[in-house]
């Protein structure tokens, strides 16, 4: 018995037990509660036309300083004056560049260690702990000792940025792997899955959902990592634009800038999600 990605085969009778898994069960019903086709394209730009639409009268009808609230007009032009800057470009590679380094290391070393933990009961005990605490951790008050023990520049933010991933990834990893129902995998080593090939073909297929779930979180967490990162310990980014701006109280330039940054998790949130609606689990002997 093994887990595969593909097309479900219908007449297989532990479809039945898949369902019944909270892992897997679960987010199926989850998706068929999702909206789909045009609504999901509908949706959001109703709501943007409506969060701006709001943002126009509110300065418009208040008269609210341009420096404490510039109107969307203004915030737009500023963004196209930016976007015909080579610089520009530039630095969102570089913040970009950044947040997906952390992403990387970040993953690499959390899905490992959610293994680990899921595996050895005295880990667990010993790790479990401590978990809550350091995901209340702010990045701003990482950052500091981080300077102390790397230094600035590139280095230290993308340590900063795979904490930032790190610890979405393992709880949701763990999580989704203790949630398996017992009776398949039960089922795998009585036809002789164990150790190695257990893992691969049973246990983190179907924790799947759940360790996609924890990517899609923390990948688009990474970028605020990189922004934090650049304003405490330098760097050429976004970050330091935003610094920029603020002695110079350019509001509409930082619109901007948060605008492209909050673009940039969008895409790193959507990559990961479409990857993750693409893949169906099924059990086949």
């Amino acid at each position: 018995m093994k887990v595969r990605m593909g097309g479900v085969h219908e007449a297989h009778p532990c479809v039945c037990c898949a369902a019944r898994t909270p892992g897997v069960g679960k987010s199926v019903v989850a998706i068929r509660n999702k909206p789909r086709g045009a609504l999901t394209v509908a949706a959001p730009i109703i709501f943007l036309a409506l969060m701006l639409a709001g943002w126009w009268l509110t300065t418009t009808l208040t008269g609210i300083e341009a420096w404490r609230l510039p109107d969307p007009l203004a915030v737009t032009r500023k963004g196209v004056a930016l976007l015909q800057r080579p610089t520009t470009w530039r630095q969102i590679a570089v913040t970009g560049g950044e947040a997906i380094a952390g992403c990387a290391l970040g993953t690499v070393v959390a899905l490992p260690l959610a293994y680990a933990i899921y595996r050895w009961r005295l880990l667990a005990a010993a790790v479990e702990p401590f978990l809550g605490a350091t995901q209340a951790l702010p990045a701003i008050a990482i950052a500091p000792i981080l300077v102390l023990w790397v230094g600035y520049g590139i280095t230290p933010v993308i340590v900063l940025c795979a904490l930032m991933v790190f610890f979405p990834i393992l709880v949701s990893t763990v999580v989704g792997l203790r949630h398996i129902d017992r009776e398949l995998l039960e089922a795998a080593a009585l036809d002789g899955a164990t150790g190695w090939t257990m893992a691969v073909h049973m246990e983190l297929p179907l924790a799947a959902p759940a360790i996609l779930g924890g990517l899609r979180n923390g990948f688009a967490l990474s970028v605020t990592g990189a922004v934090v990162g650049e304003m405490v310990m330098g760097g050429a980014g976004l970050g330091q634009v935003l610094t920029q701006m603020r002695s110079n109280v350019d509001t509409a330039g930082m619109f901007v800038v948060i605008a492209i940054l909050c673009v940039m998790a969008t895409i790193l949130y959507v990559i990961v999600y479409r990857i993750e609606r693409s893949k169906r689990y099924a059990i086949t002997q």
